[in-house]
């Protein structure tokens, strides 16, 4: 099968193809992703000559460019234009990535050379964008556990996976319990203030949405902004405010409270 995520997208500005993107291209892909970003990392651990700034933070900047290819398109589309399917998906997809930048973060050999290489450029001799990047990186791998011990480097591994997977629960159950609450207009003068591109939208989603008649305001941004900003009932306004602030936060099965709770506990763990 060929998998466009492999090959250099033949569009105009190298812009993304995603009327060639199936769901069935996502995981293949990272795999390759995965595995051609693990040769690159073992390249820098495994290159003989003396740490400096351009073999190895140089070098670790440029890693993983196919994998932010992948999971830009997927982890965007996900948030924007998602399926049962793609959350389904998501789901192992984020397991996979947690485990790989776990095992370079947590990469004892890998850290050597960095903390060698951070210690002995002098960030003088570099210009300010140099500077600021060794320095990030070097402190990245500190704060995400690179100095633990063997048992503590195990438990953060578990912790984060679990992180992961929650974030994206999260993430579901914001999506879905937004998409539960819509407001159906059908008297035009709830429609006061908004401009015409608003109500002319308010019409379109109506009638994607089954309705016979009126306008449509649901919590999507561009349905929400324009509503809280342009109209001028205020009780409609007042209670697409109130739906927007509540959401996963009722007593349905969408509620976000036990998530956040294990998050805190997990982050603080962390």
């Amino acid at each position: 099968m060929n998998n466009p995520f492999l090959e250099p997208y033949a569009t105009p500005f190298s812009a993304i193809p995603f009327d060639k993107i199936k769901l069935d291209h996502y995981k293949p892909a990272l795999e390759v992703a995965i595995k051609e970003g693990k040769q690159e990392i073992e390249e820098i651990k495994t290159n003989q000559s003396k740490p400096n700034f351009a073999n190895t933070f140089e070098a670790l900047e440029r890693t993983g460019s196919l994998i932010g290819k992948i999971t830009s398109v997927f982890f965007n589309l996900n948030s924007a234009d998602t399926s049962d399917e793609m959350q389904a998906l998501a789901q192992e997809i984020s397991p996979m990535l947690t485990a790989f930048y776990n095992e370079i973060q947590l990469d004892l050999n890998l850290f050597k050379r960095i903390k060698t290489a951070y210690e002995n450029t002098n960030a003088n001799e570099l210009d300010e964008e140099q500077a600021w990047m060794m320095a990030k990186t070097y402190k990245s791998f500190v704060r995400n556990g690179a100095n633990l011990n063997d048992d503590d480097k195990e438990k953060l591994k578990i912790i984060s996976t679990e992180l992961s997977t929650l974030g994206l629960r999260f993430s579901e159950n914001l999506l879905k319990d937004s998409n539960e609450f819509e407001i159906h207009l059908t008297d035009k003068a709830n429609l006061a203030g908004l401009p015409q591109s608003a109500i002319d939208a308010a019409a379109i989603l109506a009638k994607q949405k089954g309705k016979e008649n009126g306008w449509l305001i649901t919590l999507d941004y561009p349905s929400y902004i324009p509503f809280m900003q342009y109209s001028e009932n205020r009780n409609l306004r007042k209670q697409l405010f109130l739906a927007f602030g509540s959401r996963s936060f009722k007593n349905n099965d969408f509620n976000n409270e036990t998530i956040l709770k294990r998050t805190a506990e997990l982050k603080h763990k962390k």
